[in-house]
């Protein structure tokens, strides 16, 4: 199967999108997504189907597709490309109309119908070139979208207008102004709706900014003279080397081998305060060098940048349909031919039992059809979502799916590992100790080297001893593995015959002459000390040979993390795989509510199904231990420096190296919740109220085509909010 993205324009509608689905499915199309809102498409198709043919099936429903494999499928020979343009031109005609509409203001010259007819003619045949169009699609492909009913009702109000005219009776039928009115005000609520969804993308497209500049390529000569010119970062390549100053963005993901800097990843992060960089450290696409020269080797152009994977996990997101959703996509997919019957319903009740003449009843018909307004049901979800995605993006926050959005409002209590998560996971050396063949220990202090029986060691025990750990840590991802790897790196270390990463307990490898070696936690050696003070163990055939004490920093903005959690009610759990003691130490400092240790993947794994059958909870990780628990999490939570398998296991990643947006993205998945709960209930009551109010001629077509697209316009205000709102 071969996943394809594509771009498709002119979706203005819950049913636009259920009508691309549904063809796309019917086509045997597989993971087909479609948001409307931002024309993004995506499936899984056989590579033996032609793309094209997809392609102008699409085009065939009305809509215009852009392949992004360099050309679009048509080439657009439209005279108007948007609703904009398509208003101007209306307003010209219908402008006069609208005047003869005003109670006592009348032009005689505009009362003669042949005049309104040829005023009506224009704006009637650009309306039914986009209203009528579409609408003949749609009920073509079985799912008949809002211009069904706009179509119907200016092609009823037209054509009634068009009979008197032709039977010499125009006065008695005169409603040209009627059909003009509606279409130009239905483009001028199409134009408000397109541009108040806009405002709701804008936080995401602000992400894509940066993605063409141009960058400093170093280049060699014959005579490895180095020369440095201009290119588009579109252009680089992997490997190729830059030269990036002061005040300039990098252009892709790179890695530093000269210089160092203080880089702004504001972009991905949402922290403003600058990273310190060094030599062989990796720099973000998007982020920009405060200050500082580095000459840097592109590793990620194109798709495969950090960036662009924040954006194609933001757009699949938004494309994800939550569960509150489901309800309103149902309603949708029925609203216009129930609409449809109402006014007909309409139509015969007041002519035949309302004693009203029959052009009466004719304009209460089609003014149901122009109030009603299929689009805000299917508004609400995907504005409240996409604003809530594009201020979590721009705060460091990344949403893999929209429905972690929604489940957030309901987590009651929130699991933390311990390394890594709660405290900062750089770990120093605080010392080790050497356990002599007699039995007698050795203590060695990086601070105050303390020797007890010297007659018992010699320098190439302790050497010998950093080597062996060296080596077998080197293998490790653990953050104190990591750690002792960097204090204690050499260069022969010893070559294993076989080594492995015990889940839950440590590193064991066999040498090339068959011994055994294992550097773990307390786990691996309590049948070999009663000592479980120490963080690293280190035996040779079942043999103690030592072992290391290290140092872990609380995060600082762990403290206030837990505080604002338990001020908003929700409880607090530490769940770690390390000693007792000193879980019991960070759970005091912090006034983390319940506290569980020495916990291995598989009793984690246990714990977190047992919390999530209590009550909907949220598990924070970052190791390759907390992956399984992550992913059994009612919401897996991940930090952006964890291991690559924590955070595809995670649906949100916190990206700015900490805590600190924790309590944001809490706050933002129960503010977007109560947002679409708002946008829906808006929706619902507007077609409630609004459908009997025309019904029974309190509303004229003209006015409720108006309504109708200040409906959404409600919606997308109402969803930007969400930017501004106080979430915390």
């Amino acid at each position: 199967m071969e996943k394809v993205n594509w771009k498709v324009e002119g979706m203005s509608c819950t049913n636009c999108a259920l009508t691309i689905d549904k063809f796309l499915q019917g086509k045997g199309m597989q993971q087909v997504k479609v948001n409307f809102m931002g024309g993004d498409v995506s499936f899984e198709m056989p590579t033996e189907i032609p793309k094209q043919e997809l392609a102008k099936g699409i085009e065939g429903l009305g809509y215009h597709v852009v392949t992004g494999e360099g050309t679009d499928t048509k080439k657009d020979t439209r005279i108007f490309k948007n609703n904009l343009q398509r208003f101007r031109f209306c307003l010209l005609f219908t402008a006069p109309l609208m005047l003869h509409m005003i109670p006592g203001f009348h032009i005689h010259f505009l009362e003669n119908p042949y005049i309104q007819l040829a005023l009506t003619i224009p704006v009637f045949i650009v309306g039914m070139d986009f209203f009528g169009r579409s609408a003949v699609k749609s009920v073509w492909k079985g799912i008949p979208n809002m211009n069904v009913l706009i179509a119907v009702g200016a092609l009823a109000a037209f054509g009634y207008s068009l009979y008197g005219t032709l039977i010499g009776q125009a006065e008695q039928f005169m409603f040209y102004d009627t059909a003009a009115t509606i279409i130009t005000l239905v483009f001028l609520g199409n134009w408000m709706e397109e541009k108040s969804v806009e405002t709701t993308q804008a936080a995401l497209k602000k992400l894509a900014v940066s993605q063409k500049v141009v960058a400093n390529m170093i280049a060699y000569d014959d005579k490895h003279e180095e020369h440095i010119f201009p290119v588009e970062s579109t252009h680089l390549k992997v490997g190729d080397l830059l030269l990036i100053k002061t005040g300039e963005p990098v252009p892709m993901d790179c890695k530093i081998l000269w210089g160092e800097a203080s880089v702004s990843e504001a972009i991905i992060s949402g922290e403003s305060a600058p990273v310190e960089k060094k030599m062989n450290d990796k720099l973000i696409g998007g982020s920009t060098i405060e200050s500082g020269t580095v000459k840097a080797y592109v590793t990620a152009v194109g798709e495969d940048t950090v960036l662009s994977n924040i954006l194609k996990l933001v757009k699949e997101a938004q494309t994800e349909k939550p569960p509150i959703q489901q309800l309103a996509d149902k309603i949708s997919a029925i609203f216009v031919p129930v609409v449809i019957s109402i006014a007909l319903f309409t139509f015969l009740i007041n002519y035949f039992f309302g004693q009203q003449v029959f052009s009466n009843s004719l304009l209460r018909a089609i003014a149901v059809l122009v109030i009603s307004c299929p689009c805000a049901m299917g508004l609400a979800t995907p504005a409240a979502i996409a604003v809530g995605l594009g201020r979590a993006a721009k705060n460091g926050v990344l949403f893999k799916n929209a429905r972690s959005l929604e489940i957030f409002n309901s987590i009651t209590q929130v699991v933390f590992d311990k390394t890594g998560t709660l405290t900062t996971g750089q770990f120093s050396i605080l010392g080790f100790q050497l356990e002599e063949v007699s039995g007698e220990l050795l203590v060695v202090s990086n601070e105050l080297k303390k020797h007890t029986n010297m007659q018992h060691a010699t320098l190439t025990t302790h050497e010998e001893f950093r080597r062996i750990t060296y080596s077998l840590e080197k293998y490790s991802n653990h953050p104190i593995a990591k750690a002792i790897v960097k204090e204690w790196k050499i260069k022969d270390d010893i070559r294993w015959a076989r080594i492995e990463e015990i889940k839950g307990l440590g590193m064991k490898a066999v040498d090339k002459e068959g011994n055994e070696y294992i550097a773990g936690s307390y786990k691996a050696v309590e049948l070999l000390t009663k000592d479980n003070s120490h963080n690293i163990y280190i035996t040779k055939n079942n043999s103690l040979l030592g072992s290391i004490d290290v140092a872990d920093e609380i995060r600082p903005e762990a403290k206030e993390v837990i505080r604002l959690l338990k001020i908003k009610g929700i409880k607090t759990i530490l769940l770690s795989g390390d000693r007792k003691e000193k879980c019991e130490q960070v759970a005091a400092i912090l006034g983390i509510d319940e506290m569980f240790a020495e916990q291995t993947p598989e009793q984690k794994l246990a714990k977190i199904a047992a919390f999530n059958r209590l009550a909907p909870t949220a598990m924070v990780g970052d190791g390759i231990n907390d992956a399984p628990a992550l992913a059994k999490a009612t919401v897996g939570i991940s930090l952006s420096d964890a291991s690559h398998i924590a955070m595809q296991s995670a649906q949100v990643v916190l990206m700015n190296h900490g805590l600190k947006n924790l309590p944001l993205s809490l706050g933002l998945g129960k503010h977007t919740y109560i947002t679409i709960k708002e946008n829906l209930f808006w929706a619902f009551a507007y077609n409630i109220i609004a459908i009997p109010i025309a019904a029974f001629g309190f509303l004229s077509p003209a006015f409720g085509a108006l309504v109708m697209g200040l409906s959404d316009v409600v919606l997308a205000i109402n969803s930007i909010r969400l930017n501004f709102k106080k979430v915390i």
